[in-house]
């Protein structure tokens, strides 16, 4: 299946900057529906699979998407394999097989795990999910591999903000059945 997309000037230079640790400036569903009629229905489809994680890497997936998936899918199969070293128990069932290894994702993923604050461990492993956004989003400004980069960043930034509102949410439950 050949990828053809175009060219999206006026919208993605209309996009605001997103920074990690920032308040997402609008949803993933607003940049969907920002998208519509300015960005062909097939690369919208394309752009909505990018908050699908954990799916299997296809060879049908557009470049850049494959790319993340494999990323993102060596990151995991990494938790999966220090989360299993600590509980003693064989990772071999719950690894995707066939994918490529790198030691400085080992070493990410047992850095954040052996951090004592749960939050920022789990800060540690979207900051590198973040690193390698911004490596494929290298040399693409105006393109459809762009906005795919952009809507992923998007939706950490939105993990993130469900994240820190549910812990001020529960921390003021706390504070009130104490008071």
């Amino acid at each position: 299946m050949p990828v053809t997309s175009g060219y999206y000037t006026y919208l993605i230079s209309s996009l605001p900057s997103l920074q990690f640790g920032m308040k997402p400036p609008f949803s993933s569903d607003l940049l969907l529906a920002m998208c519509k009629g300015l960005v062909s229905d097939n690369d919208i489809d394309i752009i909505s699979q990018t908050e699908s994680v954990g799916l299997p890497v296809s060879g049908k997936d557009h470049p850049t998407l494959r790319r993340w998936r494999v990323f993102d899918t060596m990151l995991r199969n990494e938790l999966v394999k220090v989360r299993a070293a600590r509980k003693k128990v064989n990772p071999d069932q719950y690894l995707h097989a066939d994918m490529p290894q790198e030691v400085a994702l080992t070493h990410t993923v047992i850095n954040a795990q052996r951090n004592p604050s749960l939050l920022e461990g789990e800060g540690t492993l979207d900051r590198e999910r973040w690193r390698v956004l911004d490596e494929l989003a290298s040399g693409h400004y105006f393109d459809l591999d762009f906005l795919i980069v952009y809507a992923q960043k998007l939706a950490i930034l939105e993990r993130w903000e469900r994240i820190l509102t549910a812990a001020k949410t529960e921390l003021m439950e706390e504070a009130l059945k104490k008071g």
